[in-house]
């Protein structure tokens, strides 16, 4: 059965871009006051999904069709190990993990994708598909990674060297899951935000510096229900308080980023319990969705007496696993696992404006006015965006032979396109030409 494919790499397929060094520029405060997702002070892209971890890059200057064959093919990085741990990059480094028989590793790179160090983090994942899951978080000179089994490590960004590690679900009396742990930690202000949905806790942050707890939240009143799932969390700001948003087995969950208080759940499951994609924030609003024609909803966020709380907007049939959805403009793009192919939703009404297979399901990102889909069967696709049409300007082929399971999302960054498939990393010229 084709579930589980799901959870494998859920949320971890990280996609990561960076910026040169420099480049980025630091938060400014007015920004981070506003509504929406925090963004990450670090440059490039440290974390999944970028610094806001909405899957969208702020370049521009992109080529907006690429030449016959695809976008020029600066170099190639092989022996990475087995996974779908997308890279992240930033002040010129690359960081990313893989499965190397029963172990697994931390990687980093350089901007040609020379490999500096690697470090042992824990055993491999050899069940239900074997690879790494989660992307790494970079962080003051320091580099986090969870494995599939829930070992979370802090390393040394220059030298690989390991400063802590955390076993997550045996500290906090989480079990195992299906399909491996995929989470994405998330580092914000001096903590690590994790997930380990254990009977002392749902969500956890950690300190930055040593790994002791600065605070748990409480379980969830459903033991089997508040069960970690694939999902990422995401940092939104939301009328004046800093909320983590992420996904249980079951449910979707909202608590208070800066004492861990959960303000409210929102129920919703899968036949097989594998809840994968990241939430996204859009105008006020959480998206997510579920695979195995379990559809997809979106929330919008509210007031309630004692901090925020979930309203039920709207429905619709996208049923994502591992690929996600980004929002732009007011319309949600992205496909789903069983029962669709590619779909646009409106937001503000909740309106499917179309489904299309064109091509094989997968993980969108977006930049400078674009879609870059990755479809499972290793086809790269340039996609302009919109309601009328899933409209695909140009494509190539990522991997030439058969395949399935293409799931590490995109990486635009600097003017280049980073693609990974398992043991392989790919660098790609998609700079506009002046």
């Amino acid at each position: 059965m084709r579930i589980h494919l799901l959870a494998v790499i859920a949320m971890s397929l990280v996609a990561a871009q960076a910026l040169p060094a420099g480049e980025a520029p630091a938060v400014p405060a007015a920004e981070a006051a506003e509504d929406g997702p925090i963004p990450s002070p670090e440059p490039g892209w440290p974390q999944w999904h970028g610094r806001w971890r909405d899957g969208i890059s702020r370049e521009t200057g992109l080529l907006q069709v690429w030449p016959e064959g695809g976008p020029k093919l600066l170099w190639t990085a092989e022996g990475l190990g087995r996974g779908w741990s997308g890279p992240i990059i930033t002040g010129g480094y690359i960081y990313l993990a893989g499965d190397f028989g029963q172990d697994c590793y931390v990687l980093c790179l350089d901007s040609q994708g020379r490999e500096r160090w690697r470090t042992l983090n824990g055993k491999a994942w050899t069940r239900n598909h074997q690879g790494a899951r989660a992307s790494c978080a970079y962080a003051d000179g320091r580099v986090y990674h969870m494995n599939g089994h829930g070992r979370l490590t802090c390393l040394d960004a220059e030298t690989g060297k390991e400063l802590w590690a955390q076993e997550v679900l045996e500290r906090f009396g989480g079990k195992p899951i299906t399909w491996g742990l995929a989470e994405c930690v998330l580092v914000h202000e001096g903590k690590v935000f994790a997930t380990p949905g254990g009977q002392q806790a749902f969500m956890v942050a950690l300190d930055a510096k040593t790994g002791r707890p600065a605070w748990t939240s409480p379980p969830l009143d459903d033991a089997d229900a508040q069960r970690t799932g694939y999902a990422s969390p995401i940092l939104i700001n939301f009328g004046g308080r800093k909320l983590l948003v992420n996904l249980a087995l079951r449910a979707i969950v909202c608590l208070d980023a800066d004492t861990g208080k959960i303000y409210d759940t929102f129920p919703m499951r899968t036949k097989y319990d594998a809840s994968c994609a990241t939430p996204v924030y859009h105008r006020g609003g959480i998206f997510y969705t579920l695979p195995t024609k379990s559809g997809a909803v979106f929330l919008d966020l509210a007031p309630g007496d004692d901090g925020v709380r979930f309203r039920k907007k709207w429905d619709g049939r996208m049923d994502n696993c591992n690929g996600g959805a980004v929002a732009v403009d007011g319309y949600i793009y992205g496909s789903g696992w069983d029962d669709t192919g590619w779909i646009c939703y409106d937001v503000a009404t909740g309106a499917q404006a179309y489904e299309s297979r064109d091509l094989a399901r997968g993980a969108p990102t977006c930049a400078d006015g674009r879609l870059y889909c990755l479809g499972e069967d290793g086809t790269m696709a340039l996609v302009r965006p919109g309601p009328k049409a899933f409209d695909i300007v140009s494509r190539f082929r990522l991997v030439e032979k058969k395949c399935n399971d293409a799931w590490t999302h995109p990486v635009i960054l600097d003017g280049r396109l980073y693609l990974r498939y398992h043991d392989r990393l790919t660098c790609y010229d998609i700079v506009q030409p002046k």
